[in-house]
């Protein structure tokens, strides 16, 4: 602004000092032309009444250096001209001041020399014999005055320009300082000229304007940061050109990207062509989609384009970890052909038994075999029926009447009801501990606490033992069984899983023992823990 205000400031101080100059020196010359020209009338007076009484006499002593006098006849013929021989002259009738003359008795005119550097003056007067009289004068012309004075303008205009500069300079500071001192933080309490007072009341409006917007902004932006790193789903804004825009904390885990990705361009995260086509779709058709494996979980990109009008602005990536669903699913289909193959088993065995019954092949001493056959198959095909009941509705989260449950006289309680079959196996079972009491679902922990000790009855190896410990709001099963292998400890709680076949079938279990134990201590928000050692035992513990 300051050099603005310098160089308007120098170029009105130039044109004005030239129009200046060019005003003076007009009106200068036209004064002194008119002067001229008055002058040359009054010689002219003089010469014409010495003409007419003298004659050539006294045009021939006539002393001019100055002017020059020239005597023309009626004809134009030159009479007499104080400069030149006359005879040597042309005609002067179509002279403009003669033929002026002449008619009005005076005639005037101005001629300018081809190199525009001299003007000549003409006055001319009529005699009383009808002659004609002509004075004239020659001075240099404005332009050749001006071309003659052209070091001294130089010079002035140097001199005057240099110090407009000099004012100008100290001028636009001197304006410019207080707008540079000004508090646009407090704009109201500027001390300033009066011309720009709206402005700073307007810049004072806009200034709460924007501070209300920026909080907003910053509020907006602050719930917008705490949703998206809250979020279980990566998410990600990507621009029309693919860079990140904005990235989540578990987005940043699942691409593995550095804490920098933020302006990169997304394919430089992740390279893969699924991912790579997917963003592809969704800028280009509006949707893309894709699924990918990080660190053994799976998960599904959902791509959305975002638009402003027909501009399309950037795209939107939801990355939701499916790992639970497709296990899920798997489970499901699993335990589908599961239940079909285990509820086929016994069902198969009854009706072989019954058309065998049926068909009279079977022997009278041998009937009651049968029948017993039909039975135990019948009774394990309830108590699979009853098993997958149960699981049923612990997985759909039924809630159930709660009441306080003692567990270490539940424990002795279930102790009674295995105790023929562990004397069977000469199994001891042992309870002990100070116990506790919890509020929860009596018939639940019931049958939590049935299948852990029954699997400890079952696996174990004849005259081994079942130590039951209850205290500080834990239980745990020690028994000295044929133990699990480290391979197999994971999928123990899954359900129909066996880590050994032919011993499970020859025990009776359902397969579903376990995965009850374990939707029943989620189902009261407890926590499980397995340690075994196979060939001497396993230990189970509940901590509650």
């Amino acid at each position: 602004m300051t050099s603005r205000i310098f160089r308007s400031t120098v170029f009105v101080a130039a044109v004005v000092l030239l129009c200046s100059l060019g005003i003076v020196m007009g009106i200068l010359y036209n004064h002194f032309s008119q002067v001229q020209v008055q002058q040359l009338k009054d010689e002219l007076s003089l010469a014409v009444t010495g003409t007419e009484q003298y004659g050539n006499a006294f045009l021939e002593n006539v002393e001019a250096d100055r002017f020059r006098i020239t005597w023309i006849d009626t004809d134009g013929t030159v009479l007499f001209d104080t400069q030149v021989d006359q005879t040597a002259m042309e005609n002067h009738a179509d002279r403009e001041e003669i033929r002026d003359a002449f008619h009005t008795g005076f005639g005037s005119a101005v001629r300018t020399s081809t190199t525009l550097t001299v003007q000549t003056f003409y006055e001319a007067q009529k005699l009383q014999d009808g002659t004609v009289l002509r004075i004239s004068t020659s001075q240099k012309s404005a332009w050749a005055l001006m071309m003659g004075m052209l070091w001294p303008l130089v010079l002035i205009v140097i001199l005057s320009l240099g110090l407009s500069a000099f004012l100008a300079r100290r001028m636009a500071r001197k304006i410019v300082e207080p707008l540079n001192t000004l508090d646009l933080e407090q704009p109201l309490k500027n001390d300033v000229y009066e011309e720009i007072s709206p402005l700073l009341h307007r810049i004072h409006r806009q200034r709460n304007q924007i501070a209300v917007q920026v909080e907003e902004l910053r509020r907006k932006t602050d719930e917008f940061g705490q949703i998206t790193e809250s979020m279980q789903e990566g998410l990600v804004l990507l621009s029309s050109e693919g860079n990140i825009l904005s990235i989540n904390p578990t987005a940043k885990r699942l691409f593995n990207a550095p804490d920098d990705c933020t302006g990169k361009n997304f394919l430089t995260v992740d390279r893969t062509s699924v991912v790579r086509a997917a963003v592809n779709d969704a800028l280009d058709k509006g949707r893309g989609f894709a699924r990918i494996n990080r660190n053994g979980r799976d998960y599904q990109l959902d791509l959305s384009r975002i638009q402003s009008g027909a501009d399309i602005v950037g795209a939107v990536v939801l990355a939701f970890d499916i790992t639970d669903r497709l296990n899920s699913e798997q489970m499901r289909r699993e335990f589908s052909a599961n239940v079909s193959h285990e509820l086929k088993t016994p069902l198969q065995g009854i009706i072989g038994s019954a058309e065998l019954l049926e068909s009279g092949m079977v022997k009278p001493e041998d009937t009651s075999r049968f029948v017993g056959h039909i039975r135990k198959e019948a009774s394990r095909l309830v108590n699979l029926i009853e098993d997958i009941i149960r699981l049923s509705q612990l997985d759909e989260g039924v809630e159930l009447p709660t009441e306080t449950v003692d567990m270490l006289a539940l424990a002795e309680e279930v102790k009674k009801v295995l105790k023929p079959s562990a004397t069977e196996k000469n199994v001891s079972i042992t309870v002990s501990g100070e116990g506790f009491s919890l509020s929860g679902v009596r018939r639940i922990l019931y049958e939590m606490l049935y299948n852990l000790f029954d699997n400890a009855v079952k696996y174990n190896i004849p005259g081994g033992s079942v130590d039951i410990h209850i205290e500080h709001n834990r239980l745990t099963v020690l028994d000295t069984g044929i133990g699990i292998p480290a391979e197999h400890r994971e999928r123990v709680f899954e359900r129909f899983y066996r880590v050994d076949k032919s011993h499970s079938k020859a025990s009776g279990g359902t397969g579903l023992g376990l995965s009850i134990v374990k939707h029943a201590v989620s189902y009261h928000n407890a926590e499980i823990a397995l340690e075994s050692t196979p060939g001497k035992g396993t230990a189970i513990t509940i901590q509650f």
